[in-house]
């Protein structure tokens, strides 16, 4: 269930350029949240008033702390990235569905900033977990991504790991997998998409998409379905709300 809450700031630094990592202490959403969900943080500058969808990297159930990495797109995400320890923000979460845990040898497909889910997830799949994560350049999370999985990395500039994209990784190294767990740029999952179907293996999407209220009431974060949605009789459905993961084959990616 979805929590509305005022979380406290316990740790915040720079990873990268840009890109940020933000532990919240908080009452109820850290509990609640599966792997794949997201949180809306909102701002403080009351012309701001939708709030930004950031995916959840970590949680430590125990004592109630959750982590996003993000990366500044924006002024909303600029206002986050000056929050200090002791701070507090207003989040809601945990929003939409998650990952389904299934105990298949498994890829987890990370893109740019669709990386950060991979490390809760590679934390509880029982399964043989190859992550291939794919970067412009500079990298981020290498470390929780390893310590939970085989890591493979890609890069457009070739500065580490394979040149290029997270599938050329993985048929330059030879690998192999029954199920695949995918968060990014579209273009990153409709190769995905592809080389499931082509390979015939069960593919799992998380959609990276602009959305509005968060909570499926606005449609401002429709995509294309396969089936006629129950919700808006037409062939969409709400990321937000009946993502952001979806089956690949739930799905159009034009």
């Amino acid at each position: 269930m979805k929590s509305r809450e005022f979380a406290t700031v316990t740790e915040q630094r720079e990873i990268a350029s840009d890109v940020y990592s933000l532990w919240l202490q908080t009452e109820k959403i850290a509990a609640e949240a599966k792997p794949g969900q997201f949180i809306s943080v909102y701002s403080k500058d009351e012309s701001r008033m939708l709030p930004r969808p950031i995916s959840i990297c970590e949680t430590d159930r125990g004592t109630g702390r959750l982590r996003i990495v993000y990366r500044i797109a924006g002024q909303g995400t600029e206002e986050f990235s000056r929050l200090k320890k002791g701070d507090t923000v207003e989040i809601l979460g945990p929003l939409g569905n998650g990952f389904p845990l299934k105990g298949k040898k498994a890829f987890l497909m990370g893109g740019g900033i669709g990386i950060p889910p991979m490390v809760q997830l590679a934390k509880e799949l029982d399964c043989q977990v190859q992550i291939i994560a794919g970067y412009r350049d500079e990298q981020f999370l290498t470390e929780e991504l390893g310590g939970n999985g085989a890591l493979y990395i890609a890069t457009e500039d070739g500065s580490a790991g394979t040149k290029g994209n997270v599938l050329d990784a993985v048929r330059e190294n030879g690998l192999t997998a029954d199920i695949i767990y995918a968060c990014g740029p579209r273009p990153m999952l409709r190769a995905v998409k592809e080389y499931a179907a082509e390979n015939d293996i069960e593919c799992y999407l998380s959609m990276e998409e602009r959305m509005a209220c968060g909570i499926g009431a606005c449609l401002a974060c429709v995509c294309q379905s396969v089936e006629v949605d129950g919700h808006t009789h037409v062939h969409n459905k709400r990321i937000c709300k009946d993502g952001p993961v979806f089956l690949s084959t739930e799905v159009e990616l034009s």
